[in-house]
């Protein structure tokens, strides 16, 4: 290790010796001053100027300051007064504890000098501290059998301060059993002693309170108390004594098992298992143990079993109270029973019937009973009731016995059952009673036949209903019981359309629901009128009945039928003629359509589906006319094709259709001439084209022929048909077109269109002129505000129908066969001659006698 000193040179080192026996000579001064503890901040301490020799303004020229080791500066330099002052509060107790000398020390650096001079300041102590018990309240236990100057140790008080200022002297409050003394310790800490004075009784002062106070030596004089408690602690030297000697108590007979007779009372002044006392029976024998129940701890007699006073009359006992140091007392006890109407009375059933039939007569018994009451005197006797609204009586037969008898007839479907409560009181103080419960049945005959709740049931069915459906339930109700009223439920035997009403509905004999054998068609059965009968199962059976309706109500099952214009098997339609010259709303024809369903599923409405041109021709929505919408035009085509749709209004709706074809010219010849000078169609399969034109001519022929065959059949058949229109409701039948015709209830309205035709051939030109004057709106039988409602026309259900007006329709029918034959004719004709210019008037002559025909 290198030396330190050998880097410095000769002048450092003069320094340093200089510095040092400066040191050194500063060393051989000491200052001292005392100065007392807890000054103020800023306090007088001494004049360290003068004993430096120095002015107090040379302290601050010569660099004068405290050096201080510890980490707490206490006192500063005063550089005014050039005096020592406190920098803070000094607490002698913080500085030093318990020494005897406190002495704080510190140097002052005179700077310019180089000088240090120690000064030692003596921390003076004053009595600031209070003498100081650990605890507020201190137990001291002492047996009270404990000898005189037996010594007790008590706690000890510390003080902070020293010397005179410390803790002197003890002093105890005034007792006669107890005085204080003092022993001084090797650390000079004084112990105060509890010396016994006199002999203690716990039984008289258990517990002696003592203060006991700790003094200094101050001026003034500081102190502390402590609470001293001297617990005596109990020695057994007293015997237990109970309160009385013999106890009485009288109690009634009817007590309930376990109450408290009384408590017994014995008293120890000792303490602890010195003072607990138990409580026993001595010598009892078997019958009070039984009997009653001693608590060991409280000294409560209670009893186990119930008391009687027949049986024992009073209970004589002795009871031993026993310390837990041997020592007992005992005492005498005697419990005696008061009697008591603790007997209720009773009723004994001799013979009891369970039930009796609803039609028993007046006086019937119902039961055998007898009343016991075991108590004597006025608390045996008895008095005996049953509720007065029961049609029943008691009547007092020999001895205690009773008869119980019916007062009336009864009715079960009123009363099933009875519950008869027979009340037994006795006489006693307060009165006993007990009641009895006599339980009837009333069996039951067959005496009420079966009722329905309603006289008269009706329901609804709508038709096309499953078969097997249920239809509606009946039931009735039988106040009977058992067989009596087992209800069995069956049809009453009619008909119903020479039909048996068995074959249309079935009823279920045990639950009463009908069900449907078939399907209902509305049209052909509107409502069912039944008769439900209601047997019961009694000997001899009892029934009612009850009448049931069942209206079927209707579905939009049925679709509308167009009776014009009528439907040929070939899908085609005649040809309805319009002049050129026709106006805006001229009425080209009219669609007519019934509806077999009624209400608003009859309810209908008219459409235009498809038209060749549109806007040429409206339908109207309720009455099915077509009409012009606008003026006829040169460059409109000669053949015009309408499909006019037909649709009810049920849920979902039914609907039909119709194809018309409308013919616009001048004349006939203006037709046959427009129809022969048609081009062929520009379709290139004309060979197709061809085969249907023939196949539509075969069919309309063919319609022709069934309509010629119809015709006949109708006329043979006239006579047969006019009975059978008098007994049909619901069919369609022919009616002429100025009447309404009606089908199952839903009339239609058809109206008579009439056109005044003129005919004029000419022998030169052989042309034929057909003529169309404007059409006749006054001819028209219904209103356009009738044909607006929302509902269609109705007409009665029968309709009469004359020869005249069969004729009337049978002309109409064949000027229509004439017209469909004679454009047949001519469709015929353009078909075999596609490519011909002139047309075959010959075609046209069969026309005109078609028409003449």
């Amino acid at each position: 290790m290198a030396d330190p000193l050998r880097g410095w040179g000769c002048r450092e080192l003069l320094l340093l010796f200089m510095l040092l026996g400066t040191l050194l000579g500063a060393g051989a001064g000491q200052i001292r001053y005392p100065v007392p503890e807890e000054l103020d901040k800023g306090s007088f301490v001494g004049n360290i100027a003068k004993d430096l020799g120095l002015e107090p303004r040379e302290l601050a020229e010569r660099g004068v300051r405290i050096v201080s080791r510890g980490k707490t500066k206490l006192f500063a330099l005063n550089p005014g007064s050039g005096s020592l002052v406190t920098a803070d509060r000094i607490d002698r107790e913080e500085l030093c504890g318990q020494s005897a000398r406190c002495l704080v020390s510190f140097n002052i650096l005179v700077e310019n000098k180089m000088k240090i001079y120690e000064v030692e300041v003596e921390i003076i102590d004053i009595n600031d501290n209070f003498p100081r018990f650990r605890d507020e309240e201190v137990k001291v236990k002492v047996n009270e059998n404990a000898a005189a100057g037996t010594r007790l140790g008590l706690p000890f008080a510390r003080d902070a301060d020293v010397g005179v200022n410390s803790l002197q002297s003890y002093q105890l409050s005034s007792n006669m059993h107890f005085s204080l003394e003092e022993k001084s310790g090797t650390d000079g800490q004084k112990y105060p002693e509890l010396v016994l004075e006199r002999p203690l009784d716990r039984e008289k002062v258990a517990v002696h309170d003592l203060l006991l106070t700790a003094l200094d030596g101050g001026d003034p004089v500081l102190s502390a108390t402590t609470h001293i408690r001297v617990m005596v602690l109990d020695a057994n030297d007293n015997a237990p004594l109970f309160t009385q000697s013999e106890y009485r108590v009288s109690v009634p007979e009817n007590i309930p098992v376990g109450t408290r007779l009384l408590t017994l009372t014995a008293t120890d002044p000792d303490e602890g298992i010195n003072g607990k006392l138990t409580y026993s029976f001595r010598n009892e024998d078997d019958k009070i143990s039984e009997t009653f129940q001693l608590n060991s701890n409280l000294g409560e007699i209670s009893t186990v079993q119930s008391l009687d006073y027949e049986e024992f009359r009073f209970y004589v006992m002795e009871v031993v109270a026993q310390d837990g140091g041997a020592l007992l007392a005992s005492a005498k006890v005697l419990v005696t029973v008061q009697d008591v109407n603790d007997n209720v009375p009773e009723v004994i059933l001799t013979s009891l019937t369970s039930s009796v039939s609803e039609d028993c007569l007046p006086g019937t018994v119902i039961a055998l009973f007898s009343l016991h009451d075991g108590d004597s005197g006025e608390n045996g006797e008895i008095a005996c009731s049953i509720p007065r609204n029961l049609p029943f009586k008691l009547k007092k037969s020999v001895g205690n016995y009773y008869h119980l008898l019916t007062t009336r007839s009864l009715d079960r479907e009123e009363i099933s059952d009875y519950n008869i409560t027979v009340t037994v009181i006795d006489h006693g103080n307060p009165p006993l009673s007990t009641e009895n419960h006599i339980s009837l049945k009333v069996a039951d005959i067959n005496d009420n036949p079966p009722i329905f709740p309603h006289t008269s049931y009706s329901t609804y069915i709508p038709e096309n209903n499953p078969r097997g459906v249920s239809i509606f339930s009946v039931t009735a109700h039988d106040p009977d019981s058992g067989n009596n009223a087992q209800i069995t439920y069956s049809l009453a035997k009619d008909t119903f359309q020479e039909m048996p009403l068995s074959s249309y509905v079935s009823i279920n004999s045990d639950t009463g629901v009908l069900y449907a054998l078939g399907s209902f068609d509305y049209e052909q059965v509107r409502d069912l009128q039944l008769w439900v009968i209601a047997s019961d199962s009694g000997d001899p059976p009892l029934s009612s009945n009850v009448s049931l309706s069942i209206f079927v109500l209707d579905q939009n099952d049925n679709a509308p039928e167009i009776l014009y214009p009528t439907l040929p098997t070939d899908g085609s339609t005649g040809v309805e003629l319009a002049p050129r010259s026709a106006e805006p709303g001229y009425l080209v024809t009219k669609v007519v359509a019934v509806d077999r369903d009624s209400g608003q599923n009859a309810w209908l409405s008219y459409r235009l589906l498809k038209a060749s041109e549109t806007g040429l021709f409206t339908v109207g929505l309720h009455t099915g006319e077509v009409r012009t919408a606008r003026a006829l035009l040169d460059r409109d085509a000669l053949k015009q094709n309408l499909v006019v749709a037909v649709q009810d209004h049920g849920q979902p709706p039914l609907s039909a259709t119709v194809t018309l074809t409308v013919a616009v010219a001048h004349s006939i010849p203006d037709i046959l001439a427009d129809l022969g000078s048609l081009e062929p169609s520009a379709d290139p399969d004309d060979s197709s084209l061809t085969l249907y034109l023939v196949v539509a001519v075969a069919a309309v022929s063919c319609v022709f022929l069934a309509f010629v065959i119809v015709l006949l059949a109708l006329r043979l058949g006239r006579w047969h048909r006019s009975r059978l229109l008098q007994a049909s409701r619901g069919g369609l039948m022919g009616a002429p077109a100025s009447h309404f015709v009606g089908v199952d209830g839903v009339q239609a309205f058809l109206q008579t269109y009439s056109h005044e035709v003129s005919l004029t051939v000419d022998s030169d030109s052989r042309k034929s002129h057909l003529i169309f004057p404007q059409p006749n709106y006054a001819d028209m039988l219904v209103s356009q505000e009738s044909c607006e409602k929302s509902e269609p026309l109705l007409i009665s259900e029968k309709i009469n129908v004359n020869e005249e007006e069969l004729g009337v329709v049978q002309v109409g029918f064949f000027f229509s066969v004439g017209i469909l034959g004679a454009f047949s004719s001519f469709v015929s004709s353009i078909i075999f001659l596609p490519h011909s210019k002139s047309i075959n008037y010959v075609n046209s002559e069969s026309l005109f006698a078609s028409f003449r025909d």
